[in-house]
C-alpha cells in the first residue's frame, strides 16, 4: 500500500460566516495483526439543542474497558474536546494529563467568533498498566469560557466529551493497516460537504474493512442532510446512525445513543470497497431543507478518522550504518541496512538498491534474502567516485530503485525509500618539504641514513611515521622502506616521502638525501707482510668513491714503480719498470701522487711508508 494522503477541498465560505480548522492528516500508522477499539463518555447531561438546553457540562463520566486476554496494547490516545480555546491540562483516573497537542477551529457567523478545542495525549503506557477497569474523566473545566461568552449557550453549541482510542494487536487478526488521521474541521451550513480523497490504495482482502470517526457537536434532532459515504455510496448502521443521521450522539461500541453531542461510530465498509481498489474518497455533508422551506444543518466538528485495512504488502527502508574513507581517495565503502519492519509481507530478494552522490549514479545492488516482517538484511559496498563529484558531496541511497523512480516492489509507503547523508572526502593537504640531508659516498654515490632521526629532529611528532620512495607508493601504501633506521640510498640524490599519520588523515613530508665526496684519508704507512693486517696502502674514502681516480707510487729515486685505479689496490708490489716487476718493495719511504678526477680536489702528494 502506498503512502496514503489526504486531499482536503477547502470552501470559501460566503455570507458572514467562516471558520478556521487543521487538516485532518495522517497521524500515525500500524501494520500488522493490528485492530482498535474505543471508548469514551459524553461529559453533556443531555442533547443541548433540545428545548430545555443546559448550558455546563458535567464534572466527570466514566467509560469501561474490556478487552479479551488475547489482546495485547499497542498503543492508546485521549481525547478531549469542547467549547472555547482549549482546557489542556485534564484528569484521568486521579492521573494528570497534559495535551501533546492542541486543535482550534473557529467559526464566525454574523460578525461573532466562537472557537473550539480538541486535545490528545499519548497514555499507552497508563493504558497498559491499568488494563480492563472504568475510566473516568474529570477536571475538564469550560465554565469560564461558557460564562465569559453566552453565546456558546444561546446558540447550543455548548459541549464537552472524552473518548480514548486504543489500537491492539492479537494473533487471530488478518495482517491489517490501521491508519490513524487527526485534526480538527468543520462542516456547517455553510460549509455543507468535506471531501477526503484516500488514494494509492491496494486492497487485497476487502472483509473486516472498516471505517471509524470521532466528531463532535453533532445533534440528533438536527438530521438535515447529514450523511457519510463512501466511494459514493451512503453507510450507515441503522438504527444507530441512519443514513440521513450520520451524527447523532452515538457510540458504535456500546450501542448507546446518549453520548450527546459527541460521535463514537465505526462503520463496516466491506461492501463499500473491493478488492484491487486503490482509491477511495469520503464525504461528509450537512444541510437540507425542513418541511416549512427554511434551510438547515448541523455544526459538525470531526477529530479523526481510522481505517482497518486488510493489507499484505512489504515496507522497504534503508539505513546508512557507516562509511569509510581513506585519505587521498576517492573510494568509499559504505555499510548499510533494508529493513521490512512497518509491513505486512516479506520484501522479496533481489529488491535493486541505487547509490547515488549528488543525484549521480555510483553504484548499484541487491538485496540477497527475502527479509521477513520486522526483519532486516545488512550489506556493503564500495563505491568509486568519479572525477565530477567535488569533495564534499550529497550520498544518497535508495533502496527499491529501479532507476526509473518507480522500484520493483508495490510497498505500504513509497515516500520512504530513501535515507542521505554528507559526505566530506578525506584530501591529502600539500605535500611539505623539508631540509635535504648530505652524507659522504661510503661507495658507489650510497650512504647509510637513519631517515628516523633526520625526520624527527625537524618534526618533532609523536604520531606513526612510515617511508617512500616513491610518492605513488606512499599513496597506495605500498613498498614503504623496511629499514629507516639504516637506509642506504639507491640513487643520489634520493628523495625521501614520509606519511605521518594525523587522524582522520595524514600528513605528507618530503625531502631528500644525498651523497658526496669527502676528503680522503690518506695513511703514512702500511705492513704488506700477509699477517692480515695494515697489508696494503688503504687509502680511505677513495676505493667506490673516487672511481676514476689514479694513483702513482715512485721510489725515493723518483721512479715510478707503481701505477693503480679504483680495481687495482698497492699492495707494495711493483707494477712499472723491467726489473723487479711483481715484487715486493723494499723497506723505505715512497712517494705517491693521487689524482681524484674529481672537479672539486686537486691532486694530492705526499708520502708513505713501507714496513715488514
Amino acid at each position: 500500500m502506498r503512502f496514503i494522503k489526504f486531499v482536503l477541498i477547502l470552501f470559501t465560505f460566503v455570507l458572514t460566516s467562516s471558520s478556521f480548522a487543521q487538516d485532518i492528516e495522517l497521524f500515525q500508522q500500524f501494520n500488522g495483526r493490528y485492530d482498535y477499539t474505543a471508548i469514551g463518555n459524553t461529559l453533556n447531561p443531555f442533547e443541548n439543542n433540545l428545548d430545555s438546553s443546559f448550558c455546563f457540562p458535567l464534572a466527570s463520566s466514566s467509560a469501561d474497558l474490556n478487552l479479551p486476554a488475547t489482546n495485547t496494547i499497542t498503543a492508546a490516545y485521549l481525547y478531549w474536546a469542547g467549547s472555547g480555546s482549549g482546557d489542556t491540562n485534564v484528569t484521568l483516573n486521579g492521573l494528570a494529563v497534559e495535551a501533546d497537542d492542541t486543535y482550534t477551529v473557529d467559526y464566525t457567523e454574523n460578525a461573532n467568533t466562537l472557537t473550539y478545542f480538541s486535545c490528545y495525549a499519548d497514555v499507552t503506557s497508563f493504558i497498559i498498566s491499568e488494563g480492563n477497569t472504568t475510566y473516568e474523566l474529570s477536571d475538564l473545566d469550560i465554565s469560564e469560557v461558557l460564562t465569559t461568552n453566552s453565546t456558546y449557550c444561546s446558540n447550543r453549541t455548548n459541549f464537552a466529551g472524552w473518548s480514548i482510542y486504543i489500537v491492539y494487536e492479537d494473533a487471530a487478526l488478518p495482517l491489517n493497516q490501521v491508519n490513524l488521521y487527526q485534526g480538527l474541521e468543520i462542516i456547517n451550513r455553510n460549509n455543507q460537504e468535506k471531501i477526503i480523497d484516500i488514494d494509492n490504495l491496494n486492497v487485497i482482502d476487502n472483509v473486516g474493512a472498516k471505517i471509524g470517526f470521532l466528531t463532535w457537536e453533532g445533534d440528533n434532532s438536527l438530521n438535515f442532510g447529514e450523511s457519510l459515504s463512501i466511494n459514493d455510496n451512503i453507510i450507515s448502521n441503522p438504527p444507530l446512525n441512519l443514513g440521513d443521521n450520520a451524527f447523532n450522539g452515538t457510540n458504535t461500541f456500546t450501542n448507546s445513543n446518549t453520548y450527546y453531542n459527541c460521535d463514537l461510530d465505526v462503520y463496516d465498509i466491506q461492501n463499500n470497497i473491493s478488492i484491487g481498489d486503490t482509491s477511495a474518497t469520503i464525504k461528509l455533508t450537512t444541510g437540507d431543507y425542513d418541511q416549512n422551506g427554511q434551510f438547515r444543518a448541523d455544526l459538525i466538528i470531526i477529530n479523526n478518522i481510522i481505517t482497518v485495512l486488510n493489507s499484505q504488502l512489504p515496507d522497504a527502508t534503508i539505513l546508512l550504518d557507516n562509511y569509510t574513507i581513506n585519505c587521498g581517495d576517492r573510494t568509499i565503502v559504505v555499510d548499510y541496512t533494508v529493513f521490512n519492519v512497518n509491513s505486512t509481507d516479506i520484501l522479496p530478494a533481489n529488491t535493486p538498491i541505487a547509490f547515488y552522490a549528488d543525484g549521480i549514479l555510483i553504484g548499484q545492488s541487491l538485496t540477497e534474502n527475502p527479509i521477513a516482517i520486522d526483519a532486516s538484511e545488512s550489506g556493503t559496498i564500495t563505491l568509486i567516485l568519479p572525477d565530477e563529484i567535488n569533495d564534499i558531496f550529497l550520498l544518497t541511497l535508495f533502496v527499491d530503485d529501479d532507476l526509473s523512480g518507480d522500484g520493483t516492489v508495490a510497498e505500504i509507503i513509497e515516500t520512504n525509500n530513501s535515507t542521505e547523508s554528507i559526505v566530506e572526502l578525506l584530501t591529502v593537504p600539500p605535500v611539505q618539504v623539508l631540509p635535504n640531508h648530505m652524507s659522504c659516498n661510503e661507495g658507489f654515490n650510497s650512504a647509510t641514513f637513519n631517515l628516523v632521526e633526520l625526520f624527527l629532529s625537524v618534526i618533532n611528532t609523536s604520531n606513526d611515521i612510515v617511508f617512500y620512495e616513491t610518492l605513488e607508493d606512499l599513496e597506495t601504501d605500498e613498498n614503504a622502506i623496511s629499514n629507516p633506521g639504516d637506509y642506504s640510498n639507491t640513487n643520489n640524490p634520493q628523495t625521501i616521502y614520509v606519511k605521518a599519520d594525523n587522524a582522520p588523515c595524514y600528513d605528507v613530508y618530503e625531502f631528500q638525501v644525498a651523497v658526496e665526496n669527502c676528503p680522503p684519508y690518506v695513511p703514512e704507512g702500511f705492513s704488506p707482510n700477509n699477517d692480515g693486517t695494515n697489508d696494503w696502502f688503504n687509502i680511505q674514502g677513495l676505493y667506490d668513491i673516487f672511481e676514476n681516480h689514479e694513483l702513482k707510487i715512485f721510489n725515493r729515486y723518483g721512479t715510478l714503480i707503481f701505477e693503480g685505479d679504483n680495481n687495482q689496490k698497492w699492495y707494495g708490489l711493483v707494477n712499472r719498470g723491467i726489473n723487479n716487476h711483481g715484487k715486493l718493495v723494499p723497506v723505505g719511504t715512497y712517494f705517491y701522487i693521487l689524482t681524484p678526477n674529481d672537479d672539486n680536489y686537486k691532486p694530492l702528494i705526499g708520502w708513505v711508508y713501507v714496513s715488514y
